[in-house]
């Protein structure tokens, strides 16, 4: 499955939009603003609520929660001390553990499951805001992927952001 998330221009917070390969609406990302941290909901185009997403304020470094109805939160923690890239640690309910991993310059990574690739996240060039080409490999679940894709944009350019950032504080 393709997706491009696209960052809205004119907007309060962090607000994108997800479309399909085919370039239809499917997803949209409402951000909170005048937040103690990040919050934000994944909905499909009816407003339905399909994850939530929030930072965790006191952890060490940049740690945010994916919630789903009816199942566990995810957690998606920054790896601090990694050299010429980023990691980040995905760790799900059950077997939906994933290591997403990134070049230098944060615009190009993997998330990388017990199966192999599950998605690949390229960021777009020469854009007003931010856009991203998300490919998910085989069965894997989209709206975590989608989100994890979300929370590594929070994290990597964290200093465009509408919220009040605590990436920093320390337990």
């Amino acid at each position: 499955m393709r997706f491009v998330m696209r960052q809205k221009f004119w907007s309060w917070g962090d607000d994108f939009v997800i479309q399909d390969g085919e370039g239809n609406d499917c997803y949209r990302v409402d951000g909170k603003v005048f937040t103690l941290g990040d919050k934000l909901s994944l909905q499909d185009m009816q407003g339905n609520e399909l994850a939530f997403i929030c930072q965790r304020l006191l952890a060490w470094g940049p740690t945010y929660e994916i919630h789903c109805p009816g199942s566990p939160p995810t957690v998606v923690k920054k790896e601090l001390f990694t050299f010429f890239h980023c990691k980040f640690e995905v760790d799900g309910p059950g077997d939906q553990d994933y290591e997403a991993s990134g070049n230098f310059l944060d615009h190009e990574y993997e998330i990388v499951g017990m199966g192999g690739v599950a998605a690949t996240i390229s960021k777009r060039w020469f854009t007003w805001t931010d856009c991203y080409g998300i490919e998910i490999v085989g069965i894997e679940d989209p709206v975590l992927l989608l989100a994890t894709a979300v929370v590594i944009d929070l994290v990597c350019h964290a200093d465009q952001q509408g919220s009040v950032n605590f990436d920093s504080v320390l337990i």
